[in-house]
């Protein structure tokens, strides 16, 4: 198998935790950081833009991407070009619709050709990664996240779909695929396999990075000892 440095798929950070956040800035295998409101909130961020600017003013050498929070397109539009401004490493997040089905892909020209810096989110089919491919073009710098883990959630294989995918964006060289949402460490290499450029991986399993290629007998050993020591601890009898 692979080692870490033989991969060819960038790993971001994909959280809301400053502290951690700082931790993983400080691992040379995570390339960039992304979060949204839902991962903010669970963090317990009240204030955005003092949240965002305290990450930006602490990591300002690796793409950051930051997501706007209003469901009606012209207010987005005023949203990402203010955060735009916070950072030359910010990567505005567009949602692919807003919740009423409503595609924002001509938003997504817009900015594109305005030169804001886009990561294009929660998409899950190829319609969807055409659509917003085309509207980038070779543009500012761009990502294009599509949620591999959620598709995997519904029973459905995404290696296909994101094989795809990175064939339909390969035309335009600023445009980049992430692996948004994946459910395991081996997502990692799934993604590399496939060819996606960038992989956003939660703090939870980014925990297990230490884990590649560790030897199974040892690995094996490990859980023996785990469920022996539980048992002690417990004081189970019979």
């Amino acid at each position: 198998m692979k080692t870490l440095d033989q991969l060819k798929v960038k790993i971001f950070a994909d959280g809301a935790d400053l502290d951690g956040i700082l931790e993983l800035y400080r691992n040379p295998h995570i390339k960039g950081f992304t979060t949204n409101p839902t991962l903010m909130r669970k963090s317990g961020v009240s204030d955005y833009e003092k949240f965002s600017r305290q990450l930006l003013e602490k990591i300002p050498d690796r793409p950051i991407s930051l997501e706007v929070f209003s469901d009606e397109f012209d207010e987005m539009e005023r949203q990402a070009h203010t955060i735009a401004t916070w950072g030359k490493n910010v990567y505005v997040k567009i949602p692919v619709t807003n919740t009423r089905r409503e595609s924002s892909v001509d938003l997504v020209r817009r900015l594109a050709a305005e030169g804001v810096q886009l990561n294009v989110t929660a998409l899950m089919t190829n319609d969807q990664v055409n659509a917003v491919s085309k509207a980038l073009d070779n543009h500012a710098p761009s990502y294009i996240s599509v949620f591999a883990g959620r598709i995997a959630d519904t029973g459905r294989d995404p290696m296909p779909l994101m094989k795809e995918a990175v064939e339909i964006m390969s035309p335009f060289k600023t445009q980049e695929l992430i692996w948004a949402s994946p459910r395991e460490l081996l997502n990692v290499f799934h993604a590399d396999e496939v060819g996606c450029h960038v992989i956003t991986v939660t703090h939870d399993i980014l925990k297990k990075l230490m884990l590649v290629g560790k030897d199974l007998d040892e690995y094996s050993l490990d859980t023996v000892k785990m469920f022996y020591s539980d048992s002690q601890k417990a004081g189970y009898k019979l």
